[in-house]
C-alpha cells in the first residue's frame, strides 16, 4: 500500500535548523498528530533532557502522549523546523523501520530550504534520511554525531548526522542526548 506523508512541513519562517527524519510511523503508533509521535521514540525526551533537564518535560500529565501544542510553541520560539525526507512511501513490512521503507517520492529538500532563508543547518536522524539528502545536495556524509558543510544558493550550511531517536537504535538516551547537545550548542540553540 502506498502512503502519502500525513503531515504538512512545520516551517517557522525564522527557523535556523531543519530536522529531517525519514517518514512517520503508522497512525496506530501515534500519541499525537505531529512529528515524532510514537511514545517509543525518544526525540522529545532528548529535547526535554537538553533544554529542561527533564526527559518527561514534553509529555502530558498522564504520560500517554506528547504535548503537541507545547511542542509547537517551543519549536517556533527556538526556530526549529521539521519534516521528513520521503513524501510518498511503501512499507515493505508492518513497522516503521527505515530498512523496510521503499521511497516512492523523496521530498524536495531544496524547496524546503528555499522556504527557510535563515536556515543554517539540516540534521538527519537516520541513514535513509541522510542518503536521500545526499542524492539531492552535494555534501559528504558526516559520521554519526558530526557535521559536514555544503553550499546552497548563496549560503553555506551544515549537514549534521545525529543518532536515531528510535529505541531500536542501541544507544542510551543520555548518550544520544550528548550528540544532540553538541549540535545544538554549535548552532547556539541551547543558550
Amino acid at each position: 500500500m502506498i502512503e502519502q506523508h500525513p503531515l504538512e512541513p512545520f516551517l517557522p519562517s525564522h527557523a535556523t535548523l531543519l530536522m529531517l527524519g525519514s517518514f512517520p510511523p503508522q497512525k496506530k503508533r501515534w500519541s499525537m498528530d505531529f512529528f515524532y509521535p510514537n511514545l517509543q521514540n525518544d526525540m522529545w525526551r532528548i529535547f526535554g533532557l537538553l533544554f529542561f533537564n527533564d526527559k518527561e518535560h514534553f509529555l502530558l500529565p498522564d504520560k500517554k502522549a506528547f504535548n503537541k501544542d507545547y511542542l509547537i510553541k517551543f519549536l517556533t520560539e527556538k526556530g526549529i523546523a521539521l519534516y521528513d525526507t520521503a513524501s510518498v512511501i511503501r512499507r515493505l513490512q508492518d513497522n516503521a523501520s527505515d530498512k523496510f521503507l521503499e521511497v516512492i517520492e523523496p521530498t524536495d529538500i531544496r524547496l524546503l530550504l528555499k522556504q527557510l532563508p535563515h536556515c543554517k543547518a539540516i540534521v538527519t536522524t537516520g541513514q535513509k534520511a541522510t542518503e536521500i539528502i545526499r542524492s539531492q545536495i552535494e555534501v559528504d556524509e558526516p559520521s554519526v554525531g558530526q557535521s559536514c558543510p555544503f553550499e546552497f544558493e548563496d549560503r553555506t550550511l551544515q549537514l549534521y548526522r545525529m543518532p536515531s531517536s528510535s529505541r531500536a537504535y542501541p544507544l542510551a538516551l543520555e548518550k544520544k542526548a550528548t550528540s544532540y547537545r553538541f549540535m545544538l550548542n554549535e548552532l547556539g540553540l541551547l543558550e
